[in-house]
């Protein structure tokens, strides 16, 4: 599989081509942050380093959307949200609700009677899940589960 960067410098350029203004803005924003953590880090950025700057713009899409959506303007919403679903694209599969209240039941059997918390369940669930989803959806299954 191709590095995360090469796949956007590539599809970057098809945006070019095909003179997809949206497209091309939002992988320069993903080629910029790639840039930006590589600068910060002083050394090359590793397949999960590349995962989390993409994860980190999708997550900046999101928390816009919401704030646009809030103040009625859905002509820069419905810009966050076709940007939000560019990156996505990007991203691993996520886990399905089901997948993630499968692992959740696992953590939670692991753990002894007296030391079930949503802490000690989050902290033995996310590593498994990390990247593959949403740390709300899965704190809400741990709370769900818990009760």
């Amino acid at each position: 599989m191709a590095a995360l960067k090469d796949r956007i410098a590539s599809d970057l350029k098809e945006a070019m081509r095909a003179r997809d203004q949206l497209r091309l803005d939002t992988l320069r924003s993903a080629i910029s942050g790639f840039t930006y953590k590589r600068t910060e880090a002083a050394a090359e950025l590793t397949e999960a380093d590349e995962l989390d700057v993409v994860r980190r713009l999708v997550k900046q899409r999101n928390d816009s959307l919401a704030q646009f959506e809030q103040a009625g303007r859905t002509d820069l919403a419905d810009k966050e949200r076709a940007e939000r679903d560019i990156l996505t694209s990007y991203l691993p599969q996520q886990k399905s609700a089901e997948e993630i209240r499968e692992a959740v039941r696992a953590a939670i059997a692991g753990i002894p009677a007296e030391g079930r918390n949503q802490g000690a369940v989050m902290k033995a669930v996310m590593p498994g899940l990390k990247g593959l989803a949403d740390g709300n959806a899965i704190r809400e299954i741990v709370t769900q589960e818990l009760a």
